[in-house]
């Protein structure tokens, strides 16, 4: 077995679990046909991917005996992927989405943001919600109220085990997957002047379809080194950031520890793990209706979405 991850797809008949074998999606129903092992009914719901997650345990052991098997059946004409034409849908709404400011120095640097040591720092978190949640093809809605919407590719890691007070070494053990999003930001918004606080993330960020997250969810077994994988992303077939996550400042290790300090993590909590150089603002360039942005992560997949004007 080369390579899984699992998903949902919406058929038009509502969401459905499925498989992705070789970028391409077989329901969890056919899975199961074609002589996978028994599975837990609630993993086949339409919010099978949540259930899976909150189960991790059992439902990363069934996933690894499920694969190989159903990418036989598919090589051999036994399994049919789900037709084109199916919408892949975000793989879960997750609650909570952790966010990581400034976590590489070059981005940080483009942005005119001065960081303190590390040795005297901690990591720079902020929150997502559930709202923001979009799947792969779905548009992204440029508010009116914004001149100045931005793209940040990041890697996100996806929480499969309850933990609190985790220590660094035993971090990535509470992780069932990672994924792709894209943290959307109408960076006028992020500024105010009629307070005395500087920023407001909450306007700049949290606006109705301003995290794209897919394709799809790949087990944490196959990405074993979190800190070595490459991004990039792309507007209009224009290569923006590409980077490699081992340049983050906070490890994902780091990030997960820290934040289980504050909070206790749950299965399904995502932690959008920071982006590198090369967002629209550092090049003095911003979204409008009509843009195409295509955010990959090596040994995850891509991620496209259409910016359009938000109807009044």
């Amino acid at each position: 077995m080369s390579w899984m991850g699992f998903g949902t797809y919406d058929d038009g008949a509502g969401l459905k679990p499925a498989l992705a074998l070789g970028e391409k999606l077989y329901d969890l129903q056919q899975v199961l046909k074609a002589g996978a092992p028994p599975a837990k009914q609630e993993w086949l719901a339409p919010e099978g991917v949540r259930a899976m997650l909150g189960d991790w345990q059992e439902a990363q052991a069934w996933l690894k005996a499920a694969a190989p098997l159903a990418e036989g059946r598919a090589q051999e004409g036994g399994l049919k992927p789900v037709p084109d034409a199916a919408r892949i849908a975000p793989p879960y709404v997750p609650q909570r989405i952790f966010c990581a400011a400034s976590n590489y120095a070059e981005h940080a640097s483009e942005m005119g943001t001065e960081l303190a040591a590390k040795a005297q720092s901690k990591p720079y978190m902020f929150l997502k919600l559930s709202n923001t949640v979009i799947g792969d093809g779905d548009t992204i809605l440029m508010p009116p109220e914004t001149r100045m919407l931005d793209w940040e590719i990041e890697l996100a890691a996806v929480i499969g085990k309850r933990g609190r007070r985790i220590p660094v070494e035993d971090a990535l053990s509470h992780v069932a997957g990672y994924t792709v999003i894209n943290d959307i930001s109408a960076r006028d918004l992020n500024v105010r002047s009629d307070y005395p606080f500087k920023h407001d993330w909450f306007q700049g960020k949290c606006h109705d379809t301003f995290a794209p997250i897919g394709p799809w969810i790949v087990p944490a077994w196959q990405i074993p080194e979190p800190q070595a994988v490459r991004m990039r992303l792309d507007v209009n077939g224009e290569p923006m950031q590409e980077d490699t996550t081992a340049n983050m400042i906070w490890t994902v290790r780091e990030q997960i520890s820290y934040l289980s300090t504050i909070v206790t993590l749950e299965p399904g909590d995502v932690v959008a793990t920071g982006t590198p150089t090369g967002v629209g603002m550092g090049r003095g360039i911003y979204l409008k209706s009509g843009d195409r942005l295509v955010a990959s992560i090596e040994g995850i997949g891509r991620l496209s979405n259409e910016v359009k004007a938000e109807a009044l």
